[in-house]
């Protein structure tokens, strides 16, 4: 294998939702930084999510595209909401690779906008159970196999909307925010391991969980067969830079810099990566 010299070079990172979207462009960076990956994605779709979610052809490709860059990569198909199932994912990495040295907690759903009054019960359920559960399940996993005085970085993915509210979405803000307190109690107490725990805040990224036809049908119920750039009339009014919506690799660069050496003092920070949607008034 060639040596690969990069910002990350060397480590290991382990990320969950990893078969598509900004998971599989985080991947893909830190690979590109010299990083082997362990992969996780639960491959297959939920009851309640308005969407299709990623298969396993997804994972394989993810696989396809990181070891296209020299670098080494294990998958595996677990439920971040299945602790048991994460954790053995987790060591059938190590077992390969060694223990990882950063952790991207990325797996997350949106869902059908609703007032809060009228959200399902099911529905609200899921959601914390992978957008907070579900990250707490992945810390859980891998910080005792980061306790061993090497440090590292965590980053839990949060949303612009785990940092603001947002009307008719209820259920995914509140999920989000709690994010923040999961960050920053983290933070307070792997500290003294100089494990650094960060949270990061995506904005309107053109993955599916937004390019997708029941999220263009509820932001534009005007038209008969509304497109993304449809859709992105109506988003990119809550933005401050004049852009409706933008790339995963936008919020896969951050991640690079709090996984690195160059964030080596950064931790207990929520860095949105939004277009200035946090900071509109």
């Amino acid at each position: 294998m060639t040596k690969t010299v990069g910002r990350v070079a060397g480590k290991v990172a382990f990320i969950t939702g990893a078969a598509r979207g900004q998971g599989r462009e985080h991947a893909i960076r830190l690979a590109e930084e010299g990083a082997d990956i362990i992969a996780v994605d639960a491959c297959t779709d939920i009851d309640g999510v308005p969407y299709p979610l990623a298969t396993e052809a997804d994972l394989d490709e993810t696989a396809t595209l990181v070891e296209k860059l020299d670098r080494r990569i294990v998958t595996a198909q677990a439920d971040v909401r299945d602790v048991k199932a994460l954790g053995a994912a987790l060591q059938q990495g190590i077992d390969e690779l060694g223990r990882p040295d950063i952790v991207i907690a990325n797996a997350g759903i949106s869902g059908s906008p609703a007032p809060a009054s009228m959200i399902e019960e099911s529905a609200w359920q899921t959601m914390l159970d992978i957008n907070i559960t579900g990250v707490w399940h992945t810390v859980k996993v891998a910080a005792p196999h980061m306790s061993d005085g090497r440090g590292g970085s965590i980053i839990l993915v949060s949303s612009m909307l785990g940092l603001r509210g947002g009307g008719y979405m209820a259920h995914y803000a509140s999920a989000k925010h709690a994010v923040v307190g999961l960050m920053n109690s983290l933070a307070n107490e792997l500290a003294p391991q100089w494990i650094r725990v960060n949270s990061i805040h995506p904005g309107n990224i053109q993955t599916p969980m937004i390019d997708n036809e029941q999220f263009h049908r509820t932001l534009r119920p005007d038209l008969a067969a509304p497109t993304m750039a449809d859709a992105g009339e109506l988003i990119g009014q809550f933005h401050l830079l004049p852009v409706p919506y933008f790339e995963a690799r936008a919020v896969s660069n951050a991640v690079l810099f709090l996984a690195s050496d160059e964030a080596k003092y950064i931790t207990g920070a929520a860095l949105p990566i939004d277009a200035g949607a946090t900071a509109k008034f």
